[in-house]
C-alpha cells in the first residue's frame, strides 16, 4: 500500500518540474498587440474571421544573416539556471528509472504503446509545429490540425505558438547569437545546454521581430495556447498511465514511468538531436557554407527531419528532402492525409533547382552525387 501513495507525490513533482523548465527556458516576449502589421491584418480580417493557413514570411534572409553576425558583440555572461539543471537531471533519471522497469516488471503491450506515443508525438512536432505551423510547407483542414494538436500536446515541448515562434527565429538567424540554440557554442549546447542557462539577450531582441500573428489566426493554436498545462497533463501523462492499466492490467506504476517518463524524455532527445547532431555529422550535398547536414540517426530518430542541409537550403519544402517518402515517416504521414484532402497546397522544389544548388553550392564536387537529382 505503500507505493501508491509515494507514486501519487513523483507524480505531482514530476509533473511540476516539467512544467517549469519549459516555462522557465521559453522566457523570448512576443507581443502581437505592438506589432503594426498584426495590428493592421486585425483590422482588415476582423478576429472571427481570420483564415488559419495564410502565408507568413517567416524564411530568413540573407540581409538577416549578415547583420545577425556583424552586430557588435553584447557583453554577455553565461548564466547557469540551476533549478534547470536540477530539473533536467530528475527527468532522466526518471526515464533510466522507466527504463529499468521495461526489463523489470511491464507488459510488453505497455512497452509497444510508449514507443507509439513517440511515433505520434513527433509527428505532433515534426508534421504539426514544424512543417505545418512553422513553415507553411502544406495546409491542413481542422480535423487534421486538431490530429496534430492533440499529437503536439502528448510531446509537451511547450505549445504550438511557442515552439513555433522559437523555430522561427532559429531560421531567420541561424547559428548566431540570436540562435535560442546555436550550434557554434557547441554540440551540448545546441543538444540542451540552451534550456539551463539564461537565453542571450539577442535572442531575447530579435525574437521580438519575427512575426507569428498568423499563428494566432489559428483556432487550434490559440486553444491549445490558452489551455496547455490542462491539456499537457491529460495527454502527455494521466491518459499514458490509464489506457495500459485499462486495457491489459499493467500497474498505473509501471505506466507512468514507461509511457509517460521514459517516452517522453527519448522524444525530448530525438527532437534536440536535430539541433545538435545534424548541425555537426553528415554531408551537405546542398550548401557545404552551413553546418545543417544530413544526419542519418536523426533521419530516423526524428521520423524524418534528419535530411538538415536540405532543409536549411529548402526550408519550405514539405518533404525537408529530395529523397521524398523514403525514409521519411512524416512525409508519408502527410501524404496519407493528402489522399483524402485533409494535406493539401503541399509545397516542393524542383528537380532543376535542386541540381542548381548542388553544382552551385554543395559538396558534390569534392564527395560525389547525392540523392536522385544530380
Amino acid at each position: 500500500m505503500a507505493r501508491p501513495k509515494f507514486s501519487t507525490v513523483v507524480i505531482h513533482i514530476l509533473l511540476e518540474v516539467n512544467r517549469q523548465v519549459l516555462l522557465e527556458a521559453q522566457d523570448i516576449v512576443y507581443a502581437p498587440e505592438n506589432d503594426r502589421r498584426f495590428a493592421d491584418n486585425k483590422s482588415r480580417l476582423g478576429t472571427k474571421g481570420m483564415a488559419p493557413n495564410i502565408e507568413s514570411p517567416v524564411e530568413p534572409e540573407m540581409t538577416d544573416i549578415i547583420d545577425g553576425m556583424k552586430a557588435p558583440k553584447r557583453e554577455y555572461k553565461l548564466e547557469i539556471v540551476w533549478r534547470n539543471v536540477a530539473i533536467m537531471s530528475g527527468l532522466h533519471l526518471a526515464a533510466l528509472y522507466g527504463l529499468y522497469l521495461c526489463f523489470e516488471s511491464a507488459h510488453w503491450q505497455t512497452i509497444a504503446f510508449a514507443v507509439f506515443l513517440y511515433v505520434i508525438s513527433g509527428l505532433g512536432i515534426t508534421a504539426g509545429a514544424h512543417r505545418l505551423w512553422s513553415h507553411r510547407a502544406y495546409k491542413a483542414k481542422w480535423p487534421l490540425r486538431v490530429i496534430l494538436c492533440i499529437f503536439n500536446t502528448i510531446a509537451f515541448q511547450n505549445s504550438i505558438y511557442e515552439w513555433s515562434r522559437d523555430h522561427r527565429v532559429h531560421h531567420k538567424y541561424s547559428e548566431t547569437d540570436a540562435d535560442p540554440h546555436n550550434a557554434k557554442r557547441g554540440f551540448f549546447f545546441a543538444h540542451v545546454g540552451w534550456l539551463l542557462c539564461r537565453k542571450h539577450p539577442e535572442v531575447l531582441e530579435k525574437g521580438r521581430n519575427v512575426s507569428c500573428e498568423d499563428l494566432l489566426q489559428d483556432s487550434v493554436v490559440r486553444f491549445q495556447k490558452k489551455h496547455y498545462l490542462p491539456l499537457v497533463l491529460l495527454f502527455c501523462f494521466v491518459l499514458p498511465a490509464i489506457i495500459p492499466y485499462v486495457l491489459w492490467g499493467e500497474s498505473y506504476w509501471n505506466a507512468y514511468f514507461i509511457c509517460g517518463m521514459l517516452r517522453y524524455c527519448w522524444t525530448l532527445n530525438m527532437t534536440w538531436l536535430v539541433n545538435s547532431a545534424a548541425h555537426f555529422w553528415g554531408r551537405r550535398p546542398y550548401d557545404k557554407h552551413i553546418n545543417p547536414s544530413e544526419n542519418s540517426v536523426t533521419i530516423i530518430g526524428a521520423i524524418g527531419e534528419g535530411f538538415h542541409n536540405y532543409h536549411h537550403t529548402f526550408p519550405w519544402d514539405y518533404a525537408t528532402s529530395e529523397l521524398g517518402r523514403h525514409y521519411n515517416l512524416t512525409t508519408c504521414f502527410i501524404d496519407l492525409f493528402g489522399a483524402i484532402g485533409w494535406a493539401y497546397d503541399r509545397k516542393t522544389v524542383s528537380p532543376n533547382m535542386i541540381r542548381q544548388r548542388k553544382e552551385r553550392t554543395g559538396d558534390v564536387n569534392e564527395k560525389g552525387p547525392y540523392g536522385p537529382y544530380n
